[in-house]
C-alpha cells in the first residue's frame, strides 16, 4: 500500500534535512518547506537522485496565508499527507527586557503561531483522517533562559499548544506529540546527531496507538 506524503516544515542543513531524508527513505513522498528555496532544491535533488519523491516549497512560517497556500499546494502535488513535522524556530538571543514588541511578536509567529497554522491546515487534509503531527520542542520550555527569552516563551507556548491539541485529538486516529529536545542538536553528544534524532521522529510516527503521549522528553 502506498504511503501518504510527509510535510517537513522548517528544513535546514541539520535536523530538518535529516527528517526529510528519514521519511523519504521510509517510502513517503516528502515536501520540504523553508525560506531558502535554492537550498531546498539542492536537498530535493539529492533525494531524487536516490530514487525518492520530494518537492521543495518556499514558505515563511510567519506568513500565515503563504504557509497555508504552500501546504495546500504540496497536498495537491504529492497527495494527502500522513505526517506533519513542524521544525521551524527562530533562535534569536534576547533578554526579558531586550526585544521590542515587534521583534517579540515576530519570534512568536515563527515559534508558535506557524505551528498552529500548519496543524489547522494539515488536519483536514490527512489521508483517511489518520496520521501524525509532530513538533520540535526544546528544554527552554521547561527551564527558561534569560539569554533566549523569546525562544523560551515560544517553546513553552508550543508545548502548551501541542498538549491541548493532543487532548483534543484523543480518541481519533491522529497522533499529536511534541519532541522536547533537551540538548544541543549537532553537538558532540552522538545522541543529538540529526540523523539519530530524526530516527526518533520516525519511530514516533510508527508508534502503536496505545503508546501515544503528548510529549517525548528527549534527554
Amino acid at each position: 500500500m502506498s504511503k501518504g506524503s510527509a510535510f517537513i516544515v522548517g528544513v535546514g542543513p541539520g535536523l530538518g534535512l535529516a527528517l526529510a531524508e528519514a521519511f523519504a527513505r521510509d517510502g513517503n513522498p516528502v515536501a520540504l518547506f523553508g525560506r531558502d528555496v535554492a537550498r531546498l532544491e539542492k536537498y530535493v535533488s539529492g533525494l531524487v537522485a536516490e530514487g525518492r519523491t520530494a518537492n521543495a516549497y518556499q514558505a515563511d512560517v510567519a506568513d500565515s496565508e503563504g504557509l497555508r497556500a504552500a501546504l495546500a499546494q504540496a497536498a495537491d502535488d504529492l497527495g494527502a499527507p500522513e505526517l506533519l513535522v513542524y521544525n521551524a524556530a527562530l533562535l534569536a538571543p534576547d533578554t526579558p527586557t531586550g526585544p521590542d514588541a515587534k521583534d517579540f511578536a515576530h519570534t512568536l509567529a515563527v515559534n508558535v503561531t506557524g505551528a498552529m497554522v500548519a496543524a489547522r491546515t494539515v488536519l483536514p487534509l490527512l489521508r483517511g483522517g489518520r496520521g501524525s503531527l509532530l513538533f520540535t520542542g526544546g528544554a527552554f520550555a521547561l527551564h527558561p533562559s534569560p539569554e533566549y527569552t523569546s525562544l523560551s516563551v515560544g517553546k513553552a507556548a508550543l508545548r502548551a499548544y501541542v498538549q491541548a491539541l493532543h487532548k483534543q485529538q484523543q480518541g481519533s486516529d491522529v497522533h499529536v506529540t511534541t519532541v522536547t529536545v533537551a540538548g544541543y542538536i549537532g553537538g558532540e553528544d552522538p545522541r543529538f546527531a540529526p540523523k539519530t534524532l530524526a530516527a526518533t521522529y520516525l519511530d514516533l510516527h510508527h508508534q502503536p496507538q496505545d503508546q501515544w503521549q503528548a510529549e517525548l522528553l528527549y534527554a
